[in-house]
């Protein structure tokens, strides 16, 4: 299976095939080979959403999201890694100007992690606030420059943008899946954060900025699925080219076809819904339906795809489910990333969707 292969996407076939000699071994070991994470660092996704005049690229959705599907296909991991890495410094793009110039003034492709929840309670005091806490489940932190953590301050939420000096990794990801995203957690004791790397967590969600750059404009309802679904439609094309593999020069049962056709659809139909969520982003069309759609898109696509990885388990064989098999990787991976709550239909319903949606 193949994708579009244009400006950030292009790139991304060459550390697509980087990562898929690492791949097994990244899973066995649990982390990315640090020339996979040099290899996303100099591709650009960290600088992706970076503004221009900060030497980012100040790129589209749509391209990041070609650009996540072609490395998914060689490892879920790093697709998983190279995605947040971009839209943890879309976040960080809320920042007040000063923070701009703190986190890009030497290089756009600062690596930058986010841990949304707010996990932390910090204090404010002259000049910023003093931050604790303990975040988990915050992806790519092995190798993070900074890291952006949400804490309360009062009954008020805001994000607190912290240099790796001043944050403990404690090592606790031990999921079945994507083993290899590093998603650990973050210990801060009471640390200062100046002004200057502190936003409103209302600003975030609203989709308001200083910054003129469109992509740090966006609201959280209509992006926040797409960050993770697209990596899981990664894999699951992955998991579909593994499976052909397995299944070449082999004399296939009909079970196993349909199994390969039907999943085929599958991955195709939930590709098709995250690049029309990347498009209503670029488009601008935050209007209540389309933001309601978006989530609606990214809680089906992981279903569907869940799905589909379980049919080309099958149509594999024995041969799919073997230590070494990619199929079995792609598999746990995209049953992993689809369980994130941000592609829950739980998530998407809490908002009640417009009459104009099914008009």
């Amino acid at each position: 299976m193949q994708t579009e292969n244009t400006g950030l996407a292009a790139v991304a076939e060459k550390v697509k095939l980087l990562a898929a000699e690492h791949a097994q071994q990244a899973d066995a070991t649990r982390k990315l080979a640090p020339e996979v994470v040099e290899a996303l660092r100099e591709a650009g996704f960290a600088r992706h959403f970076v503004a221009a005049e900060r030497g980012g690229t100040q790129g589209t959705f749509a391209e990041l999201t070609q650009a996540v599907f072609s490395v998914g296909q060689g490892c879920s991991a790093a697709a998983w890694c190279a995605s947040l890495s971009a839209y943890s410094s879309r976040f960080a793009g809320h920042l007040p100007e000063a923070g701009h110039q703190e986190l890009w003034g030497s290089t756009p492709d600062t690596f930058v992690v986010t841990a949304l929840p707010p996990m932390g309670k910090a204090a404010q005091t002259d000049g910023g606030h003093r931050l604790s806490g303990r975040w988990t489940y915050v992806s790519g932190v092995d190798f993070a420059d900074w890291a952006l953590l949400c804490g309360m301050v009062g009954d008020e939420g805001r994000f607190f943008a912290l240099p790796r000096k001043d944050f403990t990794v404690q090592e606790t990801w031990d999921s079945i899946g994507m083993r290899a995203t590093s998603s650990h957690s973050v210990l801060v004791d009471d640390v200062f954060v100046p002004e200057h790397l502190s936003f409103a967590r209302s600003d975030m969600l609203a989709g308001t900025s200083w910054s003129p750059v469109p992509s740090h404009n966006v609201p959280f309802q209509a992006v926040g699925g797409l960050t993770f679904a697209a990596p899981t439609v990664g894999a699951a094309m992955g998991a579909f080219d593994a499976t052909v593999a397995v299944l070449a020069g082999k004399k296939q049962s009909v079970t196993s076809a349909v199994d390969l056709v039907r999943a085929g659809a599958q991955i195709d139909s939930a590709r098709m819904l995250v690049e029309q969520n990347a498009k209503v982003i670029d488009d601008r069309e935050f209007t209540p339906a389309a933001m309601a759609r978006n989530e609606r898109n990214g809680a089906y696509s992981a279903e569907v795809l869940v799905d589909a990885v379980g049919g080309l388990v099958r149509a594999s064989g024995t041969s799919g489910l073997a230590e070494g098999s990619a199929v079995q990787r792609f598999w746990r991976d995209v049953v992993s990333s689809s369980s994130h709550i941000a592609l829950r239909y739980e998530t998407a319903s809490v908002r009640t969707y417009p009459a104009s949606l099914f008009g």
